[in-house]
Protein backbone atom coordinates (compact mmCIF):
# COMPACT_ATOMS: atom_id res chain seq x y z
CA UNK A 1 0.00 0.00 0.00
CA UNK A 2 2.98 2.29 0.67
CA UNK A 3 3.93 1.52 -2.72
CA UNK A 4 0.72 2.97 -3.83
CA UNK A 5 0.64 5.85 -2.26
CA UNK A 6 4.27 6.82 -3.58
CA UNK A 7 3.18 6.65 -6.85
CA UNK A 8 0.21 8.74 -6.48
CA UNK A 9 1.85 10.94 -4.45
CA UNK A 10 3.79 11.31 -7.67
CA UNK A 11 1.56 11.13 -10.14
CA UNK A 12 0.03 14.12 -8.39
CA UNK A 13 3.26 16.20 -7.75
CA UNK A 14 4.77 15.21 -11.70
CA UNK A 15 1.27 16.15 -13.14
CA UNK A 16 0.92 19.70 -11.45
CA UNK A 17 5.24 20.53 -12.34
CA UNK A 18 4.47 18.74 -15.97
CA UNK A 19 1.53 21.57 -16.80
CA UNK A 20 4.11 24.40 -14.89
CA UNK A 21 6.92 23.43 -17.17
CA UNK A 22 4.25 23.91 -20.07
CA UNK A 23 3.11 27.37 -19.33
CA UNK A 24 5.91 28.40 -16.97
CA UNK A 25 6.16 29.41 -13.37
CA UNK A 26 3.84 32.44 -12.08
CA UNK A 27 2.81 33.39 -8.58
CA UNK A 28 -0.55 31.67 -8.93
CA UNK A 29 1.57 28.32 -10.67
CA UNK A 30 3.74 27.79 -7.75
CA UNK A 31 1.10 28.17 -5.23
CA UNK A 32 -0.64 25.16 -7.30
CA UNK A 33 2.86 23.70 -7.00
CA UNK A 34 3.03 24.39 -3.66
CA UNK A 35 -0.45 22.87 -2.47
CA UNK A 36 0.95 19.69 -4.13
CA UNK A 37 3.56 19.31 -2.64
CA UNK A 38 1.29 19.17 0.75
CA UNK A 39 -1.12 16.48 -0.89
CA UNK A 40 1.84 14.21 -1.81
CA UNK A 41 3.23 14.62 1.57
CA UNK A 42 -0.21 14.01 3.56
CA UNK A 43 -0.71 10.92 1.09
CA UNK A 44 -4.06 9.20 0.09
CA UNK A 45 -5.47 6.99 2.87
CA UNK A 46 -6.41 3.26 2.33
CA UNK A 47 -8.73 2.33 -1.37
CA UNK A 48 -8.15 6.10 -2.32
CA UNK A 49 -4.82 4.94 -3.56
CA UNK A 50 -6.36 3.23 -6.61
CA UNK A 51 -8.20 5.57 -7.89
CA UNK A 52 -5.33 8.21 -6.98
CA UNK A 53 -3.03 6.46 -8.90
CA UNK A 54 -5.17 6.40 -12.55
CA UNK A 55 -5.32 9.21 -15.02
CA UNK A 56 -8.35 10.66 -14.90
CA UNK A 57 -10.37 11.59 -18.25
CA UNK A 58 -13.29 10.80 -18.04
CA UNK A 59 -15.33 13.18 -16.63
CA UNK A 60 -14.64 16.63 -17.67
CA UNK A 61 -12.84 18.16 -14.63
CA UNK A 62 -10.12 20.48 -13.56
CA UNK A 63 -7.04 18.57 -12.94
CA UNK A 64 -6.10 21.13 -10.42
CA UNK A 65 -8.41 21.48 -7.79
CA UNK A 66 -9.59 24.58 -6.76
CA UNK A 67 -6.97 27.51 -6.04
CA UNK A 68 -5.21 28.66 -3.23
CA UNK A 69 -7.70 31.41 -2.33
CA UNK A 70 -10.19 29.24 -2.37
CA UNK A 71 -9.03 26.85 -0.75
CA UNK A 72 -8.24 29.51 2.29
CA UNK A 73 -11.95 30.59 2.14
CA UNK A 74 -13.26 27.11 2.47
CA UNK A 75 -11.16 26.11 5.38
CA UNK A 76 -11.95 29.52 6.91
CA UNK A 77 -15.24 28.22 6.92
CA UNK A 78 -15.00 25.03 8.26
CA UNK A 79 -15.69 26.09 11.88
CA UNK A 80 -19.23 26.84 10.80
CA UNK A 81 -19.80 22.75 9.71
CA UNK A 82 -21.71 22.06 12.54
CA UNK A 83 -23.85 24.49 12.28
CA UNK A 84 -27.16 25.08 10.16
CA UNK A 85 -27.50 28.70 10.88
CA UNK A 86 -24.34 30.21 9.20
CA UNK A 87 -23.35 33.74 8.62
CA UNK A 88 -24.56 33.87 4.70
CA UNK A 89 -21.29 34.20 2.64
CA UNK A 90 -23.26 36.48 0.37
CA UNK A 91 -22.74 33.88 -2.54
CA UNK A 92 -26.01 35.12 -4.18
CA UNK A 93 -25.29 38.78 -3.90
CA UNK A 94 -21.96 38.22 -5.12
CA UNK A 95 -23.50 36.06 -8.22
CA UNK A 96 -26.15 38.85 -8.99
CA UNK A 97 -23.22 41.43 -9.12
CA UNK A 98 -20.82 39.26 -11.14
CA UNK A 99 -23.47 39.23 -13.71
CA UNK A 100 -25.16 42.30 -13.37
CA UNK A 101 -28.25 41.11 -12.43
CA UNK A 102 -30.64 41.00 -9.55
CA UNK A 103 -30.32 38.59 -6.42
CA UNK A 104 -34.00 37.44 -7.82
CA UNK A 105 -32.98 36.01 -10.83
CA UNK A 106 -30.02 33.79 -8.93
CA UNK A 107 -31.09 30.35 -8.13
CA UNK A 108 -28.19 28.23 -6.41
CA UNK A 109 -27.94 24.58 -6.69
CA UNK A 110 -25.77 21.38 -5.62
CA UNK A 111 -24.02 21.86 -9.00
CA UNK A 112 -25.62 22.36 -12.24
CA UNK A 113 -26.98 19.15 -12.36
CA UNK A 114 -29.53 19.66 -10.27
CA UNK A 115 -30.30 22.80 -11.86
CA UNK A 116 -31.10 20.84 -14.73
CA UNK A 117 -32.90 18.59 -12.43
CA UNK A 118 -35.00 21.13 -11.13
CA UNK A 119 -35.62 22.35 -14.59
CA UNK A 120 -37.25 19.21 -15.71
CA UNK A 121 -38.99 18.79 -13.27
CA UNK A 122 -40.69 22.63 -13.38
CA UNK A 123 -41.56 22.33 -17.16
CA UNK A 124 -41.41 18.82 -18.25
CA UNK A 125 -44.10 17.49 -16.14
CA UNK A 126 -46.81 18.56 -18.87
CA UNK A 127 -44.60 19.32 -21.32
CA UNK A 128 -42.19 17.61 -24.17
CA UNK A 129 -38.43 18.57 -24.50
CA UNK A 130 -36.65 18.92 -27.31
CA UNK A 131 -32.45 18.94 -27.40
CA UNK A 132 -29.53 18.17 -29.96
CA UNK A 133 -28.79 14.68 -29.84
CA UNK A 134 -26.26 13.53 -28.48
CA UNK A 135 -25.79 16.10 -26.08
CA UNK A 136 -25.88 15.92 -21.78
CA UNK A 137 -27.23 13.20 -21.59
CA UNK A 138 -28.63 13.76 -17.63
CA UNK A 139 -31.07 16.26 -18.85
CA UNK A 140 -32.60 13.17 -20.99
CA UNK A 141 -32.68 10.76 -18.11
CA UNK A 142 -34.39 13.30 -15.34
CA UNK A 143 -37.03 13.71 -18.49
CA UNK A 144 -37.38 10.13 -18.85
CA UNK A 145 -37.75 9.66 -15.48
CA UNK A 146 -40.92 11.87 -15.54
CA UNK A 147 -42.45 10.21 -18.53
CA UNK A 148 -41.99 13.12 -20.61
CA UNK A 149 -41.78 13.25 -24.46
CA UNK A 150 -38.14 14.17 -26.06
CA UNK A 151 -37.63 15.45 -29.54
CA UNK A 152 -34.15 14.56 -30.21
CA UNK A 153 -32.79 16.64 -33.44
CA UNK A 154 -29.45 14.79 -34.81
CA UNK A 155 -26.05 16.86 -34.75
CA UNK A 156 -25.23 18.17 -38.74
CA UNK A 157 -22.44 16.03 -40.17
CA UNK A 158 -19.68 18.89 -39.09
CA UNK A 159 -21.72 17.56 -35.12
CA UNK A 160 -22.57 21.30 -34.47
CA UNK A 161 -26.44 21.66 -33.87
CA UNK A 162 -28.96 21.98 -35.98
CA UNK A 163 -30.34 24.89 -35.28
CA UNK A 164 -32.93 25.30 -38.14
CA UNK A 165 -34.28 22.08 -37.52
CA UNK A 166 -34.90 22.25 -33.64
CA UNK A 167 -36.49 25.90 -34.04
CA UNK A 168 -38.46 23.53 -36.44
CA UNK A 169 -39.19 20.69 -34.23
CA UNK A 170 -40.16 23.77 -31.58
CA UNK A 171 -42.68 25.74 -33.60
CA UNK A 172 -44.14 21.77 -35.00
CA UNK A 173 -45.02 20.89 -31.28
CA UNK A 174 -45.15 24.66 -29.80
CA UNK A 175 -48.54 23.74 -27.67
CA UNK A 176 -47.21 20.73 -26.05
CA UNK A 177 -43.01 22.07 -25.67
CA UNK A 178 -42.03 23.02 -21.90
CA UNK A 179 -38.29 23.16 -22.44
CA UNK A 180 -35.56 23.88 -25.42
CA UNK A 181 -32.48 22.81 -24.44
CA UNK A 182 -29.31 24.35 -26.02
CA UNK A 183 -25.91 22.54 -24.27
CA UNK A 184 -23.60 25.36 -25.48
CA UNK A 185 -20.74 24.20 -25.48
CA UNK A 186 -21.96 21.12 -26.66
CA UNK A 187 -21.28 17.84 -24.32
CA UNK A 188 -20.55 15.39 -25.45
CA UNK A 189 -18.78 16.96 -28.55
CA UNK A 190 -17.10 20.45 -27.46
CA UNK A 191 -19.20 22.20 -30.32
CA UNK A 192 -20.16 25.82 -29.67
CA UNK A 193 -23.60 27.31 -30.68
CA UNK A 194 -22.74 30.82 -32.16
CA UNK A 195 -23.96 33.97 -30.80
CA UNK A 196 -25.98 34.96 -34.14
CA UNK A 197 -27.60 31.14 -33.94
CA UNK A 198 -28.37 31.74 -30.60
CA UNK A 199 -30.47 34.92 -31.09
CA UNK A 200 -31.86 32.97 -34.50
CA UNK A 201 -33.29 30.63 -31.89
CA UNK A 202 -34.81 32.90 -29.55
CA UNK A 203 -36.25 34.69 -32.20
CA UNK A 204 -37.44 31.59 -34.63
CA UNK A 205 -39.60 30.33 -31.21
CA UNK A 206 -42.54 31.56 -29.34
CA UNK A 207 -41.32 34.20 -26.97
CA UNK A 208 -43.35 32.33 -23.87
CA UNK A 209 -41.01 28.69 -24.74
CA UNK A 210 -38.64 28.22 -22.20
CA UNK A 211 -35.14 28.11 -23.44
CA UNK A 212 -32.38 25.98 -21.18
CA UNK A 213 -28.65 27.25 -21.95
CA UNK A 214 -26.19 25.38 -20.20
CA UNK A 215 -23.11 26.77 -20.41
CA UNK A 216 -21.49 24.60 -17.92
CA UNK A 217 -17.95 25.07 -20.17
CA UNK A 218 -18.78 28.87 -20.92
CA UNK A 219 -15.00 29.81 -19.56
CA UNK A 220 -12.70 27.49 -21.99
CA UNK A 221 -14.09 29.31 -25.57
CA UNK A 222 -11.63 31.01 -26.97
CA UNK A 223 -14.04 31.93 -30.08
CA UNK A 224 -15.42 35.71 -31.09
CA UNK A 225 -18.29 34.16 -32.62
CA UNK A 226 -19.44 33.16 -29.16
CA UNK A 227 -20.81 34.90 -25.92
CA UNK A 228 -22.76 34.14 -23.02
CA UNK A 229 -26.60 34.03 -22.91
CA UNK A 230 -27.01 36.00 -19.69
CA UNK A 231 -27.73 39.51 -21.40
CA UNK A 232 -31.03 37.44 -22.31
CA UNK A 233 -31.52 36.76 -18.82
CA UNK A 234 -31.50 40.82 -18.59
CA UNK A 235 -33.98 41.40 -21.27
CA UNK A 236 -36.44 39.15 -19.72
CA UNK A 237 -36.28 36.76 -22.50
CA UNK A 238 -38.04 32.89 -21.20
CA UNK A 239 -34.04 32.12 -20.61
CA UNK A 240 -32.56 29.98 -18.04
CA UNK A 241 -28.71 30.37 -18.17
CA UNK A 242 -26.88 27.25 -16.34
CA UNK A 243 -23.42 27.40 -14.62
CA UNK A 244 -21.41 25.41 -12.67
CA UNK A 245 -18.16 25.67 -10.61
CA UNK A 246 -17.02 22.37 -11.36
CA UNK A 247 -14.76 23.00 -14.60
CA UNK A 248 -13.09 26.24 -14.12
CA UNK A 249 -12.83 26.47 -10.51
CA UNK A 250 -12.12 22.75 -9.96
CA UNK A 251 -14.78 22.79 -7.11
CA UNK A 252 -16.53 19.18 -8.85
CA UNK A 253 -16.45 16.86 -5.59
CA UNK A 254 -18.00 20.40 -3.85
CA UNK A 255 -21.45 20.65 -5.88
CA UNK A 256 -21.93 24.15 -6.49
CA UNK A 257 -23.94 25.04 -9.64
CA UNK A 258 -26.68 28.65 -10.16
CA UNK A 259 -29.00 29.34 -12.69
CA UNK A 260 -29.68 32.71 -13.66
CA UNK A 261 -32.87 33.70 -15.23
CA UNK A 262 -36.07 36.18 -15.51
CA UNK A 263 -37.80 36.35 -11.90
CA UNK A 264 -41.03 34.75 -13.11
CA UNK A 265 -39.35 31.61 -13.67
CA UNK A 266 -36.98 31.05 -10.48
CA UNK A 267 -39.99 31.74 -8.56
CA UNK A 268 -41.67 28.53 -10.62
CA UNK A 269 -38.11 26.75 -9.99
CA UNK A 270 -37.38 27.38 -6.50
CA UNK A 271 -39.64 24.52 -4.69
CA UNK A 272 -38.37 22.14 -6.74
CA UNK A 273 -34.79 23.38 -5.40
CA UNK A 274 -33.30 21.10 -2.44
CA UNK A 275 -31.27 23.92 -1.08
CA UNK A 276 -28.02 21.23 0.02
CA UNK A 277 -25.45 23.58 -0.62
CA UNK A 278 -22.72 23.18 1.77
CA UNK A 279 -21.26 25.66 4.40
CA UNK A 280 -17.33 25.48 2.98
CA UNK A 281 -18.71 26.16 -0.77
CA UNK A 282 -20.41 28.68 -0.21
CA UNK A 283 -17.55 30.62 1.00
CA UNK A 284 -15.40 28.78 -1.82
CA UNK A 285 -17.68 30.32 -4.76
CA UNK A 286 -17.39 34.01 -3.35
CA UNK A 287 -13.53 33.36 -3.23
CA UNK A 288 -13.32 31.53 -6.54
CA UNK A 289 -15.75 34.51 -8.80
CA UNK A 290 -12.94 37.02 -7.58
CA UNK A 291 -10.05 34.73 -8.70
CA UNK A 292 -9.94 35.62 -12.37
CA UNK A 293 -5.96 35.02 -12.58
CA UNK A 294 -6.82 31.59 -11.41
CA UNK A 295 -9.29 30.82 -13.95
CA UNK A 296 -7.36 32.35 -16.82
CA UNK A 297 -3.86 29.87 -15.74
CA UNK A 298 -6.47 27.07 -16.07
CA UNK A 299 -8.39 28.21 -19.34
CA UNK A 300 -4.68 28.65 -20.77
CA UNK A 301 -2.83 25.38 -20.10
CA UNK A 302 -5.96 23.44 -20.69
CA UNK A 303 -6.48 24.99 -24.08
CA UNK A 304 -2.52 24.69 -24.59
CA UNK A 305 -3.21 21.15 -23.64
CA UNK A 306 -5.67 20.81 -25.70
CA UNK A 307 -4.67 22.08 -28.94
CA UNK A 308 -0.97 19.99 -27.96
CA UNK A 309 -3.13 16.38 -27.84
CA UNK A 310 -4.89 17.07 -30.54
CA UNK A 311 -2.45 17.72 -33.29
CA UNK A 312 -0.36 14.42 -32.28
CA UNK A 313 -3.90 12.38 -32.36
CA UNK A 314 -3.67 14.02 -35.94
CA UNK A 315 -0.67 13.27 -36.71
CA UNK A 316 -0.77 9.94 -35.77
CA UNK A 317 -4.16 9.65 -38.52
CA UNK A 318 -6.80 10.46 -36.17
CA UNK A 319 -8.96 13.37 -35.85
CA UNK A 320 -10.69 14.81 -33.49
CA UNK A 321 -13.73 17.41 -33.18
CA UNK A 322 -13.31 20.80 -32.88
CA UNK A 323 -14.00 21.52 -29.15
CA UNK A 324 -14.19 24.96 -27.36
CA UNK A 325 -14.33 22.58 -24.18
CA UNK A 326 -11.83 21.03 -21.58
CA UNK A 327 -12.36 17.74 -23.61
CA UNK A 328 -12.32 16.50 -27.14
CA UNK A 329 -13.46 13.98 -28.78
CA UNK A 330 -11.37 11.71 -31.63
CA UNK A 331 -12.49 9.48 -33.98
CA UNK A 332 -10.66 5.62 -33.40
CA UNK A 333 -12.42 4.63 -37.03
CA UNK A 334 -13.36 1.34 -34.17
CA UNK A 335 -16.07 1.10 -31.57
CA UNK A 336 -14.87 2.69 -28.52
CA UNK A 337 -15.91 0.45 -25.63
CA UNK A 338 -12.89 -2.25 -26.05
CA UNK A 339 -10.57 0.42 -26.17
CA UNK A 340 -12.20 2.49 -23.24
CA UNK A 341 -11.74 -1.32 -21.16
CA UNK A 342 -7.69 -1.15 -22.67
CA UNK A 343 -7.14 2.32 -21.21
CA UNK A 344 -8.18 1.81 -18.34
CA UNK A 345 -5.98 -1.64 -18.00
CA UNK A 346 -2.95 0.96 -18.33
CA UNK A 347 -4.34 3.43 -15.64
CA UNK A 348 -6.20 5.91 -17.70
CA UNK A 349 -9.62 6.33 -17.34
CA UNK A 350 -11.25 8.13 -20.63
CA UNK A 351 -15.21 8.89 -21.14
CA UNK A 352 -17.99 6.65 -22.04
CA UNK A 353 -19.60 5.71 -25.21
CA UNK A 354 -22.06 8.19 -26.76
CA UNK A 355 -24.01 6.52 -29.02
CA UNK A 356 -24.89 7.34 -32.07
CA UNK A 357 -20.81 8.20 -32.19
CA UNK A 358 -19.77 4.92 -31.16
CA UNK A 359 -16.53 5.41 -32.90
CA UNK A 360 -15.69 8.73 -30.99
CA UNK A 361 -13.73 8.60 -27.60
CA UNK A 362 -14.53 11.68 -25.65
CA UNK A 363 -11.15 12.17 -23.52
CA UNK A 364 -10.95 15.19 -20.86
CA UNK A 365 -7.80 17.53 -20.86
CA UNK A 366 -5.60 16.79 -17.88
CA UNK A 367 -2.40 18.24 -16.55
CA UNK A 368 0.36 17.70 -18.95
CA UNK A 369 1.70 14.40 -17.19
CA UNK A 370 -1.56 13.04 -17.05
CA UNK A 371 -1.81 13.99 -21.29
CA UNK A 372 1.44 12.17 -21.92
CA UNK A 373 -0.10 9.09 -20.14
CA UNK A 374 -3.03 9.06 -22.33
CA UNK A 375 -0.71 9.54 -25.54
CA UNK A 376 1.59 6.90 -24.50
CA UNK A 377 -1.40 4.22 -24.03
CA UNK A 378 -2.92 5.33 -26.99
CA UNK A 379 -0.19 5.04 -29.16
CA UNK A 380 0.62 1.25 -27.31
CA UNK A 381 -3.06 0.39 -27.58
CA UNK A 382 -3.78 1.34 -31.05
CA UNK A 383 -0.63 -0.39 -32.26
CA UNK A 384 -2.06 -3.48 -30.68
CA UNK A 385 -5.05 -3.28 -32.66
CA UNK A 386 -3.59 -2.47 -35.90
CA UNK A 387 -1.60 -5.63 -36.02
CA UNK A 388 -4.62 -7.61 -34.21
CA UNK A 389 -6.72 -6.51 -37.56
CA UNK A 390 -3.73 -7.92 -40.24
CA UNK A 391 -4.02 -11.21 -38.54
Amino acid sequence: MAMSRGMSRRGFVGGVAGALGAIGLTPRAEAWARRARIAGEVGALGPEDDYDAFAKLANNENPYGPSEAVTKAMMRAMKYSNRYGYPDSGLTEELAKHHGVKPENVLLAAGSGEILDICCSTFLRDGLLVGADPSYNILYSHATGLKADIVRVPLLADFRQDIPALIRATRMNYRDVGLLYLCNPNNPTGRLVTKDEVRQVLDGIPEDVPVLIDEAYHHFVDDASYATSVPYVVEGRQVIVARTFSKISGLAGMRLGYALAPRNLVQRMRPWGTGSINALVRYGGVAALRDTESQAWVKKVTIDLRTKTTRELAALGYESIPSDANFFMVNLKRPVQPVIDEFKKKGVLVGRPFPPLNEHLRVSVGTADEMTRFMVAFKDIMRAKAANDKE
